[in-house]
C-alpha cells in the first residue's frame, strides 16, 4: 500500500459514501423539483402543477420539524421502492417512484447519506392544492394497480454490462420515461407505450419519441453525438432547449463520461417502432403567399445561423434541413422556439452556448406560422403546414 503524500487527507468510507450519493441525487435530478428557484437547496416549497392542481414539493433537508431529519435509511428506501411516505401515506406520482422503485438499496442508502449532510432548512412543507376528488390519496391505490410495478433493477442477461448500467439509469434515477411517454387522463402511462414520446404535461413541451425514426429515434446516431447531447447539451445531430435544457443542467452534465455512455449505449438499442411509411413532404399544400412570407422571414432572421438551405453550423447552430426535431407531428417546439428563442444549457464541456433570440415582439402570429411551415416543408422536409391559431394559442402562455 502506498504511503499517503504529506498534507493528503484521508477520505473516510462515510466521505465515500456521501459524494456517491450526491453523484447519484445529481444523476435522479432531485434538486430541480425539491428546490425553489434561487431558494435553499432541498427545502421544497415549489409548485409542481398538473391537470389536477399545483402539488408542492416536500422539504428534504435534514431538518428535525419540517424536513427528514427524523427518517432513517430504511424508512427512505421504502419511500423510494414503493411510494409509501415515513407516515403511512401514498405518494402522488409527481414523485418518480414508479421508476426510482429500480434503484437498488445501496445506491438509496448514499442518497440519504448525502441528503442528511447537507445543512438543515427550517421551512414548513405546504399542502396540495389538489381539486376533488384528486385530493383523496385512497384513489391512489387504484392507480397504482394500474401503473405502478415495484421491483430493483435487475441485469438483463446476455446484454453487456455497460448496457445494463445504461439501463438502469435512464429508466431508474433518470426517469427519462415519464416525459418521454404518453400521459393519459389519469396521469398514468402504459409501459407498451414507454419512449414512444408525449406532451409534458402542463409544460406545453412535446417529448420527442425516442423508438421512432420520424422523430428523435436513436438507431442511425453515432454513440458520441447521443453522450453529448445528454452531458454536453449539444452534438452534431442535435440541441436541447426548453425542459430538457433544464435536466441536461442539473442532471446529466454531472454524469461520468462513462456513465453517459452506457446511457447512450441503451437509448441507441430502444427498438424502433415505427409502424407508418416516413411522411412525405405536404409543401404543395402550402399557399404561395404563406411560403413567400416565410421565406422572407427566415432570410432576414434566420438564414445568418441556420444558413440559407437549412444546414446549420453544428454543434453551435443545428440544422434545420433533414432535422426530424423540426418536421415531428407536433409543431409545439418549433413554434415556442420561434416565440420564446431560448439557449441550451451552460454546461462544463460547453459553458458559453449559443443561443437564439425571441422573435415574439416583432412577428406577428402569421408571420410566426408562415416561418415555422416554411422550415417544416422546405429543403425536402416532411413536416406539416402550421396556421396562426396554433402560434396565438401558445403566445398566451408567455409572460407579460
Amino acid at each position: 500500500m502506498l504511503p499517503q503524500q504529506a498534507g493528503a487527507v484521508a477520505v473516510s468510507a462515510s466521505s465515500q459514501v456521501i459524494n456517491r450519493g450526491e453523484y447519484l441525487a445529481r444523476a435522479g435530478d432531485c434538486v430541480a423539483c425539491h428546490t425553489v428557484p434561487n431558494g435553499p437547496v432541498f427545502a421544497g416549497g415549489r409548485a409542481m402543477a398538473t391537470p389536477f392542481g399545483n402539488l408542492y414539493v416536500p422539504n428534504i433537508t435534514p431538518d428535525d420539524e419540517t424536513g427528514i431529519g427524523h427518517w432513517n435509511a430504511e424508512e427512505f428506501y421504502r419511500m423510494m421502492h414503493t411510494g409509501i411516505s415515513r407516515d403511512g401515506k401514498l405518494l402522488y406520482p409527481a414523485m418518480p417512484f414508479a421508476s426510482y422503485t429500480q434503484v437498488t438499496r445501496d445506491d438509496s442508502d448514499a442518497i440519504f447519506a448525502y441528503l442528511m449532510s447537507n445543512p438543515p432548512v427550517k421551512q414548513k412543507n405546504r399542502e396540495h392544492e389538489l381539486r376533488f376528488p384528486f385530493n383523496n390519496r385512497e384513489l391512489l391505490i387504484g392507480w397504482r394497480s394500474l401503473y405502478f410495478k415495484e421491483g430493483e433493477y435487475k441485469a438483463v442477461a446476455g446484454q453487456s454490462v455497460e448496457w445494463n448500467r445504461g439501463a438502469y439509469l435512464v429508466k431508474g434515477l433518470g426517469h427519462c420515461s415519464m416525459c418521454h411517454t404518453a400521459v393519459n387522463a389519469l396521469g398514468g402511462s402504459s409501459e407498451s407505450k414507454a419512449f414512444e414520446g408525449g406532451m409534458i404535461p402542463n409544460q406545453n413541451w412535446y417529448a420527442p419519441s425516442l423508438t421512432s425514426s420520424h422523430e428523435a429515434g436513436l438507431g442511425d446516431w453515432a454513440i458520441k453525438d447521443i453522450s453529448d447531447l445528454l452531458q454536453v447539451g449539444v452534438s452534431h445531430r442535435g440541441t436541447v432547449y426548453g425542459p430538457m435544457a433544464e435536466v441536461v443542467y442539473n442532471s446529466l452534465q454531472y454524469l461520468t463520461d462513462a456513465d453517459a455512455k452506457a446511457m447512450a449505449v441503451y437509448l441507441k438499442a430502444l427498438p424502433q417502432k415505427d409502424g407508418t411509411p416516413a411522411p412525405t413532404s405536404e409543401a404543395r399544400l402550402v399557399s404561395p403567399d404563406v411560403m413567400e412570407v416565410g421565406r422572407k422571414v427566415y432570410v432576414a432572421q434566420c438564414a445568418v445561423c441556420h444558413g440559407a438551405e437549412g444546414k446549420g453550423q453544428t454543434p453551435s447552430y443545428p440544422p434545420l434541413a433533414n432535422n426530424k426535431s423540426i418536421t415531428m407531428a407536433s409543431p409545439v417546439n418549433a413554434i415556442r422556439m420561434v416565440l420564446n428563442g431560448g439557449y441550451p444549457p451552460g454546461t462544463s464541456k460547453n459553458p458559453r452556448p449559443h443561443g437564439m433570440p425571441p422573435f415574439s415582439h416583432i412577428l406577428s402570429d402569421a408571420e410566426v406560422a408562415a416561418t415555422v411551415t416554411y422550415i417544416r416543408v422546405a429543403w425536402g422536409n416532411t413536416g406539416t403546414p402550421v396556421v396562426a391559431k396554433q402560434v396565438n394559442d401558445l403566445r398566451t402562455l408567455l409572460p407579460e
